[in-house]
């Protein structure tokens, strides 16, 4: 019998997972959606997805033995044995709310899982059939990304024509640093940053694709370094002034990072004060630049969030804007979560300002589900990128080539050697388009804010950020759960002790079952001891039944703690 792909490729309609198709496709129930009855919520059906998944791999895993393709009929491929493993075990579907048979981790301790598993090296495995047991093994103890319950991270499911532009991109097997080795990937990814340019409210500029959102950041630092002090190039840093970069309490570490690997050092980063919502305060920057000055250290850049990790918010992008342009500063929009928003009419308001800044980094393979890694960076400023990273190695940056060498861009990045991972977010664009884009964007905004609206209302659940805050930050929802032992006592210094042991139990005993994954963190500096953070995106769709679902398991676990 031939696999499901191969039937498939036989004959019938199919899409890919997060196509429009299937975004956009009615209840059949009736159901109210979160954005009511005239927006109708995604279905997460066992029919849907399985006709979504086997599209992408239609050619991989099944049809090439009979001839069809034209290849001489012979032994399958391993690779084309795998996709088949991943069609059988359905590693890119979610399953919905009501199946509780299929979990999202099948945890392992590690000493469980190095017995478990063969790691040791050196010997070749007796065949291929062994091979593909080690790749069931593995698929088996991985977490399933894609199904709706893993809200672990700023990341979920692959969508469908992202997953496929990979495919492409691994057969090919390319590098994305001159146009001879890489010409229709070298001129995707130029579509994709002037497109992104665009949305921002640039004429013109520049970017690149980079190895993920810390990555990025450090290309924002250092071509601030560059503008301000080109020599240091080629001369270093030597009789300089401390440098000094300013980044909110609540923004990422790799701002740390990078002071570190630039030679400005950790004690020149300056972390602001953020208000309740974890906003950057434009005051206490203004007051932490003056005070800089005074010290006869040299402010640099501004580092500005938008959607924070943990709680989601959106620095003032205007204000801070000020501020970099009354000092002369570089001003740096790490948009790596929230940048999605400027994909929607109805949540792009959140990013206002920044078009004002110098540079952003974003990241689709958060919210918007394109495959990992896909991180980009982008500047208002032409030629810089270039001019800061350039060594001009004449093996591959030949100036005398037969064609327009402007298109050999991997000059101006730091790395040689770089994947190509513009193709998949272009695949996607050209398939969703604009606006499909919009609604996926819109559809996690929504699930969010029911969530948050659930957690308001139901007992026991605490939000973390004030009443109506909700509305500035990004899809991500802040909460305690409070054990039903510990509801009307007095919130005395134990009574948050005891609270903040609760979140790592709940975790612990999700883990376990397999049920969902849901991250927690303290944050010391707002006092705020262990709590829930649920975090939403686009890839697989979610609607009020799969929220319903997390606050009742989060529940049913932690009641009688």
């Amino acid at each position: 019998m031939l696999p499901r792909c191969a039937r498939l490729a036989r004959g019938g309609s199919c899409r890919l997972p997060g196509s429009t198709g299937v975004v956009g496709r009615p209840r059949s129930d009736g159901g109210q959606s979160i954005h009511g009855a005239a927006r109708e919520r995604p279905l997460i059906t066992r029919r849907a997805t399985s006709i979504d998944r086997h599209s992408l791999g239609v050619r991989l895993s099944s049809t090439m033995a009979d001839g069809s393709s034209g290849a001489p009929a012979g032994p399958t491929p391993f690779f084309q044995r795998v996709m088949a493993l991943v069609d059988e075990l359905r590693l890119t579907e979610s399953a919905p709310p009501d199946r509780r048979d299929r979990p999202v981790i099948e945890f392992r301790s590690p000493e469980e899982l190095s017995q478990l598993l063969p790691l040791a090296l050196g010997e070749p495995a007796p065949d291929e059939a062994e091979l593909l047991q080690l790749c069931r093994q593995v698929a088996r103890y991985s977490v399933r990304t894609s199904d709706f319950r893993f809200r672990n991270q700023l990341y979920g499911g692959v969508d469908g024509y992202g997953l496929a532009g990979a495919l492409l991109t691994e057969c090919l097997n390319t590098n994305q640093h001159t146009f001879e080795v890489a010409p229709a990937f070298i001129l995707c990814e130029a579509a994709v940053l002037a497109h992104v340019r665009r949305l921002i409210g640039w004429s013109t500029g520049d970017g690149i694709f980079a190895a993920g959102g810390s990555m990025s950041n450090q290309y924002g630092l250092a071509l601030a370094r560059y503008r301000r002090h080109p020599q240091v190039k080629t001369s270093g840093l030597f009789g300089l002034r401390p440098m000094v970069l300013f980044t909110s309490e609540d923004a990422h570490y790799s701002v740390l990072k990078a002071a570190h690997w630039h030679g400005y050092g950790q004690e020149n980063v300056v972390s602001v004060p953020t208000d309740e919502c974890g906003r950057m305060r434009p005051e206490a920057l203004s007051a932490a630049v003056e005070r800089v000055l005074s010290e006869g250290r040299e402010p640099l850049a501004v580092n500005a969030t938008c959607g924070t990790t943990v709680l989601g918010a959106y620095d003032p992008l205007p204000a801070i804007a000020d501020i970099c342009q009354q000092h002369g500063l570089w001003l740096h929009v790490d948009a790596c979560w929230g940048g999605a928003a400027l994909l929607s009419r109805q949540w792009r308001h959140l990013m206002a300002g920044v078009e004002r800044a110098d540079s952003v980094a974003w990241n689709p393979h958060k919210m918007l589900g394109a495959p990992l890694q896909c991180s980009l960076f982008v500047t208002r400023h032409d030629e810089l990128l270039h001019q800061c990273n350039s060594a001009q190695a004449t093996y591959l940056f030949q100036q005398d080539k037969f064609y327009d060498v402007s298109h050999d861009t991997g000059d101006k990045s730091i790395q040689c050697g770089r994947k190509v991972d513009g193709f998949k977010l272009w695949l996607m664009w050209k398939a969703h388009g604009d606006s499909g884009l919009e609604s996926m964007v819109d559809t996690t905004f929504a699930a969010a804010r029911y969530c948050a609206d659930q957690v308001a209302r139901r007992d026991g659940f605490r939000p973390v950020l004030p009443p109506g805050s909700d509305a500035g930050q990004c899809a991500n929802v802040s909460f305690w759960y409070v054990p039903a032992a510990q509801r009307g006592q007095e919130e005395t210094p134990e009574w948050w002790h005891r609270l903040s042991l609760v979140a790592p139990r709940v975790k612990e005993a999700m883990v376990r079952s397999g049920t969902l994954m849901v991250g927690y963190q303290p944050l010391p500096h707002k006092q705020a001891v262990n709590f829930f953070r649920l975090v939403f995106t686009a890839v697989p769709p979610l609607g009020r039944a799969e929220v319903d679902y997390m606050l009742d398991e989060i529940e049913r676990l932690g009641r009688d703690l």
